[in-house]
């Protein structure tokens, strides 16, 4: 297994830590991360698995592979197989040959695909293990410690980007929830006026409506408020 040199390595990081201000979808900057990675370490597949925490399961999110059996492969339960023990203790783990070592789940997959060594590395924001990093190569091949230091680098550098995508994308949640809730506060008091309702009344009023009319409350809300500023302006050019 051929490493690329200390500036591809550079470059491949630095393709990654560009992704944290670009317009990328969280798929395809997983996506990125495998390919360089790949790319890096001249690996036939490369794998990136994130946990979820409400299941206790690893699931692979992004490889640069094309073969079926292996990108759909079932998800790997916290503390089971090579990726399961990564990701329960934080710690890299490498395999001289998949096909023969025990802890390895997925052993016939390994076998059609000429799979052999493994180098698997945790994810880690924040003291907290999301995901795992795996690289494979088709022939057995002992991971340096520079090779496993590179593999960490990437995998830091990998957990930071998903950790602020996930932030923006949970910001922009919040955020439109907040503006919703502004809408629908706003829509209650006209309606409470309007027609002299009390607040229980004027929200079951806008969300009967959202329901039959299947439209958001937000929707019918903003609707609303489109109204009241229409019939203020109609009232202002009499």
């Amino acid at each position: 297994m051929k490493l690329l040199n200390s500036k591809q390595i550079i470059d491949a990081l630095t393709k990654i830590s560009d992704a944290i201000i670009s317009d990328l979808y969280l798929e395809e900057i997983l996506k990125l991360i495998v390919t360089v990675t790949a790319e890096a370490m001249n690996s036939k597949i490369c794998s990136l698995m994130l946990l979820d925490r409400a299941t206790s399961e690893l699931a692979v999110k992004a490889t640069q592979s094309v073969s079926e059996f292996y990108n759909k492969k079932p998800n790997a339960k916290l503390g089971e197989g090579i990726a399961g023990r990564v990701a329960q203790y934080g710690k890299p783990i490498t395999v001289l040959d998949v096909r023969k070592d025990k802890r390895y789940l997925n052993q016939a997959i390994a076998k059609k695909e000429n799979l052999c060594s493994l180098l698997s590395v945790p994810l880690i924001f924040k003291g907290n293990v999301i995901g795992v990093l795996n690289c494979y190569t088709v022939k057995p091949h002992r991971f340096s410690q520079s090779e496993i230091r590179i593999i960490k680098s990437i995998a830091s550098q990998a957990a930071v980007v998903i950790e602020n995508f996930r932030l923006v994308v949970e910001s922009q949640v919040i955020q439109e929830e907040l503006e919703s809730r502004k809408a629908i506060e706003r829509a209650k008091g006209i309606l409470m006026k309007r027609e002299n309702l009390s607040e229980q009344g004027a929200y079951k009023l806008i969300r009967k409506y959202s329901m039959d009319k299947r439209k958001s409350m937000r929707e019918v809300s903003e609707a609303i408020l489109l109204s009241e500023e229409m019939q203020k302006f109609a009232s202002s050019k009499e």
